[in-house]
């Protein structure tokens, strides 16, 4: 009986490696025809995301005050949170460290209480729209 079960194990590995020889793998080419605009508007999107100062996305505020703290405190948020970018603001008589461009609050609420294991006054506030 253990010979019959070791002549059909055999058999079948032998088929399996026959058939798996003989198949191919399709192969073929892809052609995408993609009108030249869509390149442009996805360069321009891109832009529009990327902008820092949309007034309609929410901050982080880490630090007001001094200048020399301002930017040593930039530097140390730099050096642990790398994931989102830092701005010096100056605001009149204070420089402010404002970090981040989120477009929800959650996201933004997300991101402060990471923030704030390394900057305990840190807060979040949505920016002024500025008058032109």
């Amino acid at each position: 009986m253990k010979l019959l079960k070791i002549k059909q194990t055999i058999l079948y590995t032998f088929i399996t490696f026959a058939f798996t020889g003989i198949c191919n793998a399709q192969q073929g080419t892809v052609i995408v025809n993609q009108d030249t605009e869509i390149t442009e508007l996805l360069a321009l999107k891109k832009e529009i995301n990327t902008n820092e100062d949309a007034s309609d996305r929410y901050k982080i505020q880490i630090y007001s005050g001094r200048r020399t703290t301002a930017e040593s405190n930039q530097t140390d948020f730099k050096g642990n949170y790398s994931q989102w970018s830092s701005k010096l603001v100056y605001e009149t008589p204070n420089y402010k460290v404002w970090i981040g461009s989120f477009r929800t609050r959650l996201e933004a609420e997300r991101a402060l209480l990471k923030v704030k294991k390394k900057f305990p006054n840190a807060f979040l506030f949505k920016p002024k729209k500025k008058k032109e």
